[in-house]
């Protein structure tokens, strides 16, 4: 894998969060048959192995990854087939919403504006204004052995920012969408991405939503109820605008991160008895003090 292979490379600069140290290795395979070679190496050296996509719903450690980090974003490749669209799993969900408006197909709108690439949205089941990718899903293409194999979306156990994909490599998909208006995309596209505007701190680095919502509740209201809107650790900061969300000041680390999330999780429960669930995947090694700390493997796919 020589000359493939970057070492000591910032992941900071491959975050939404803008957060995280080193990568062991770090390599930008062009095509399924090279990522399937990393994988295998990989294995074969017993290193841990992590793919990454866009970067959101994903805090890496001050302390890097220690193990193959491979981003997925040179996997482009999209094709329309009447009312299908298969994509390969490191485009994001913004292109592809944009070859579904110019092909007059509809049901990507909601998801529009989320800055991640199919592959990990497939995994979290990612979703937004009700509407949720699994929704969508005719057929997964995973990796098993180094050969990909083909899963129908009735397969796949669909939940709540998760799924049965977890742990599993994906490659890309196909989406069945429905013939609509072109206009009439474009308007949702539109309205969608204001609400976004509207209700999301993006002025500010962050994952996206830190929680998942408890049934019957809303982790932003729990949040802001609790008067956690504007609590900081370091240059860690629950945002003012919206309490799910934590927002990167400038200069926080991911141990800033990781204590202010504790600091939450514990108010919330103390003030209502109910156990907040993170939705953001960690991954790497978090510093909490000399003797303190904490290895994430990867695997995510995001």
């Amino acid at each position: 894998m020589r000359g493939v292979l970057e070492r000591g490379v910032p992941l900071r600069d491959y975050t939404t969060f803008r957060i995280g140290g080193p990568a062991q290795y770090l390599a930008v395979p062009s095509s399924v048959e090279e990522f399937v070679r990393l994988e295998e190496w990989a294995r074969r050296e017993g290193l841990p192995f992590l793919l990454l996509g866009g970067g959101s719903n994903l805090l890496v450690g001050d302390g890097g990854f220690p193990g193959l980090v491979v981003l997925t974003r040179e996997l482009m490749e999209v094709e329309v087939d009447g009312h299908r669209i298969r994509a390969q799993g490191g485009v994001f969900l913004g292109l592809l919403s944009a070859f579904a408006l110019r092909g007059g197909l509809s049901g990507l709108e909601p998801l529009a504006g989320i800055p991640g690439t199919l592959g990990g949205a497939l995994v979290m089941n990612a979703g937004a204004f009700g509407r949720t990718l699994g929704d969508l899903v005719e057929e997964v293409e995973v990796l098993v052995d180094g050969k990909v194999e083909v899963l129908r979306g009735v397969e796949v156990d669909w939940g709540y920012r998760t799924s049965s994909l977890k742990g599993s490599t994906v490659v890309g998909a196909t989406l069945k969408l429905v013939p609509g208006d072109g206009g009439k995309i474009r308007e949702d596209m539109v309205r969608f991405a204001r609400l976004r505007r509207q209700k999301q701190p993006l002025d500010f680095p962050s994952a996206g939503s830190v929680f998942k919502n408890p049934p019957g509740h809303s982790a932003g209201r729990l949040i802001d109820e609790a008067g956690l809107k504007g609590a900081r650790v370091g240059d860690a900061m629950v945002s003012p605008l919206h309490a799910n969300f934590i927002v990167n000041l400038g200069q926080a680390r991911a141990r800033d991160v990781r204590l202010l999330v504790e600091v939450v999780k514990e108010r919330v429960r103390e003030r209502f008895s109910i156990s907040l669930e993170e939705e953001i995947v960690y991954a790497g090694v978090f510093e909490f003090g000399e003797d303190e700390d904490c290895a994430a493997a990867g695997g995510a796919f995001l």
